[in-house]
């Protein structure tokens, strides 16, 4: 699948359903990469200026936004949480350039975010592994900048920084890094720090950060799972998530060397912009670069973030 190919196609339901690990999967696949399809054109959009890329990124839009109905299944607020941030930020960059997405076609994408994708996420999944949260927290604050409702984005914000739930920044991760799901597996917890840290950069471009917040407990997080998945030691304590729904006595090694393509963006602010040196982290993005494909994460990390300058866009904090 090649979801940068002027020839893809869009896939459209109107009743997504995305049950337990995506079964049954009825349109949930197409939902994850149509989003990635549709947030690439849009970039080769603003970095080519080719107008057939606008095109596609507004035919992938408006495919989903005309059809889509519903977004159910056991999965459904983890499937909104992951993709919604594709369809989002390709609505961003479409509507802020000379694109030719029409006035009505976005009114008609509002809609879906609102009265769809909303619904869904507005709670949250308190007791579920705090990647669910996270993802939605992502997503909600990226709905909220393109609807530019200051009551969705600052929900998202508040609960990243005191949500009850296990994806808010001091539930997810203890003291010295460890995860709340570090004892589950490697891929989970790097979902969830990817989330987290997709949300922190939303959250830096409105002028609020996030990536500092609880001591900046997020690099803590990717320095500890980094450090982990790269073969060293790293100390473990069991510790009992929301509503002692999940207790992990010791830290797993299923997926352990796995990478997800989450470490430029981390690299790039804790190190680039506020001059801190995350060893661990910085050997993953070095050894695996170019970041790339992904319908999980937003893609194309190494593109968006390598080698921009030291200190690129400071910003004045805002409460």
């Amino acid at each position: 699948m090649n979801v940068s190919s002027l020839d893809y196609k869009p896939s459209p339901l109107a009743d997504v359903v995305r049950g337990a690990s995506n079964n049954p999967n009825i349109g949930s696949s197409d939902f994850s990469n149509d989003s990635t399809a549709a947030y690439s054109h849009a970039l080769q959009w603003c970095l080519t200026g080719q107008p057939a890329h606008a095109e596609k990124a507004i035919e992938i839009l408006n495919a989903w936004s005309e059809t889509l109905e519903t977004v159910s299944g056991h999965d459904a607020r983890l499937l909104i949480g992951m993709a919604g941030m594709g369809y989002c930020n390709a609505a961003e960059l479409l509507r802020h350039t000379d694109a030719g997405w029409k006035a009505n076609d976005q009114e008609q994408f509002t809609r879906m975010l609102r009265e769809i994708f909303y619904p869904v996420i507005e709670d949250f999944y308190p007791s579920a592994n705090g990647n669910w949260d996270a993802s939605m927290i992502q997503t909600m604050m990226a709905m909220g900048v393109f609807l530019d409702d200051h009551e969705m984005f600052d929900r998202a914000v508040n609960y990243f920084r005191n949500g009850e739930g296990n994806g808010a920044i001091e539930n997810y991760f203890n003291e010295f890094g460890e995860c709340q799901e570090s004892g589950r597996d490697q891929a989970h917890t790097q979902m969830g720090i990817g989330f987290l840290a997709c949300a922190c950069e939303i959250a830096w471009k409105q002028g609020i950060d996030l990536y500092s917040a609880a001591d900046n407990r997020l690099a803590l997080g990717f320095e500890y799972t980094a450090k982990f998945n790269l073969g060293n030691d790293v100390p473990y304590e069991p510790y009992t998530s929301f509503e002692s729904r999940y207790h992990y006595p010791k830290i797993s090694t299923n997926s352990r060397g796995r990478f997800s393509p989450i470490y430029e963006r981390i690299v790039h602010h804790y190190r680039d912009r506020m001059g801190l040196e995350m060893p661990y982290s910085f050997q993953v993005a070095e050894e695996r670069r170019p970041e790339g494909f992904s319908t999980t994460h937003v893609p194309w990390g190494t593109l968006m973030f390598y080698g921009l300058p030291r200190g690129l866009n400071p910003i004045e904090n805002k409460p």
